[in-house]
């Protein structure tokens, strides 16, 4: 488990005599229970990690009174940030095991990557916009989480110097999978992504490799924001 600051901010505060009280410790313990256990999620390792990280420091101020409901919150650059569920769904989907490294692609606000650095060894994370790549940077840093990279770049391409990975996870809408990515993916290894218009809905696909060959599975439709950079000049 990670130490992240804000608990730190308890243990400090509890040795001086006055703990520090999460105000929003009950509204992602119901997050928990209703929007992820009630809909099927039962990775005890998920769900206990989605009860640590606070959701609401991933949003700006004016929308986290919103952060626990299970709906996508716009954050900057025009891009959003999961609703609880479809993090949970996704992450669930690819069967992370303690010791794995996993690629993401869509950093957006860190929060994913932090979800993830609660589970696994290493998190490799790609965000085209800059201001939202040095944010999450920040973010992450401060949290404590030690165990993400986060870069500035297209990931289209991912991460070769670091491959494989034996995750990989798109936070995008492409209507192709990015050729870059099935390479870098382990034998035995499993991406997801929202696959199909970047204009309308997805559908969330899940594919599990096996030696050169690629078995998939869609898990149902999803809405997300499209995918940027060298996948808009692709077939």
């Amino acid at each position: 488990m990670k130490i992240t600051m804000l608990l730190l901010a308890f243990f400090v505060s509890t040795a001086l005599g006055a703990p520090a009280a999460d105000p929003y410790q009950a509204r992602r313990q119901t997050m928990v229970e209703r929007d992820l256990k009630g809909r099927g999620i039962s990775d005890q390792r998920l769900l206990a990690a989605m009860e640590r990280v606070p959701r609401h420091l991933y949003v700006t101020h004016d929308l986290q009174a919103r952060a626990y409901a299970d709906h996508p919150l716009p954050i900057a650059e025009g891009q959003t940030i999961s609703q609880p569920y479809v993090v949970a769904l996704m992450t669930e989907a690819l069967q992370l095991q303690p010791s794995d490294r996993v690629l993401e692609i869509g950093t957006g606000s860190g929060y994913q990557a932090a979800v993830l650095a609660e589970l696994v060894k290493e998190v490799f994370t790609i965000e085209i916009r800059k201001p939202l790549a040095d944010t999450a940077d920040q973010r992450l840093r401060e949290f404590g989480y030690r165990n993400v990279q986060v870069r500035h770049g297209d990931g289209y391409y991912g991460w070769e110097e670091a491959a494989p990975f034996d995750a990989i996870i798109v936070t995008a809408a492409a209507n192709h999978i990015p050729p870059p990515l099935l390479r870098q993916l382990k034998d035995g290894g499993r991406l997801i992504l929202p696959l199909g218009s970047t204009v309308f809905s997805q559908t969330l696909t899940l594919l599990i490799r096996t030696g050169d060959r690629f078995r998939t599975e869609q898990l149902g439709t999803v809405a997300f924001v499209p995918m940027t950079g060298a996948v808009r000049d692709q077939p």
